[in-house]
């Protein structure tokens, strides 16, 4: 990851931190919101989706609530070896285990792989954006690796202030479909200015 990148991501990282938690828990409501009323949400069967952590947008409702619409949902898995990402779909949280670097993925013993091909709509974490749809994450590279041949719906989901003006990009950097935001939701413009 440049210098460049790393900044960006360290500044947006401590406003992040600084967000009082009424006011995240209740952007991320709103988060949701935006993301239940569309047709992306509403017309996908198998939805890929990251279990937050930190100051990320709260996607334990959004896995709740697909269960209950009866929706299948896929978590990843980090395989450090070749940095890749594998998805498993999970029925119940008590499936899930402390992975790569703590966090919650997973267990494979517990729960069925579900191929790239099978997920209707991939929800990408991040921690800065631009209207490109281009993303900073963690550095890790896994999504970016994983998004090289995943050709379904992408979204990401994100609080105003995690979106800047533009990316400085990599030939590596993929970029997302869709970006919602809690103050709305828009499709990622490759021209966007």
């Amino acid at each position: 990851m440049s210098l460049e990148k790393r900044k960006l991501r360290n500044q947006i990282l401590h406003e992040m931190e600084k967000t009082d938690d009424y006011v995240f828990t209740e952007k991320c409501k709103k988060i949701r919101n935006q993301l239940f009323a569309t047709a992306l949400w509403r017309e996908a069967l198998t939805i890929g989706v990251t279990l937050s952590v930190g100051r990320e947008v709260e996607t334990m409702a959004i896995i709740t609530k697909a269960w209950t619409e009866q929706k299948h949902v896929a978590v990843p898995k980090c395989n450090p070896q070749n940095h890749s990402l594998s998805f498993y779909e999970l029925e119940s949280f008590s499936q899930l285990e402390s992975g790569f670097y703590e966090l919650m993925e997973p267990n494979i013993l517990k729960t069925q792989e579900v191929k790239p091909d099978m997920l209707d709509l991939l929800i990408v974490p991040g921690v800065v954006f631009d209207e490109r749809g281009f993303r900073i994450g963690y550095g890790g590279g896994y999504y970016d690796r994983f998004l090289t041949y995943y050709k379904g719906t992408t979204i990401s989901l994100l609080l105003e202030n995690q979106l800047i003006h533009e990316i400085p990009v990599e030939a590596h950097d993929q970029h997302v479909d869709w970006l919602v935001t809690e103050q709305r939701c828009f499709k990622a413009s490759e021209d966007a200015e």
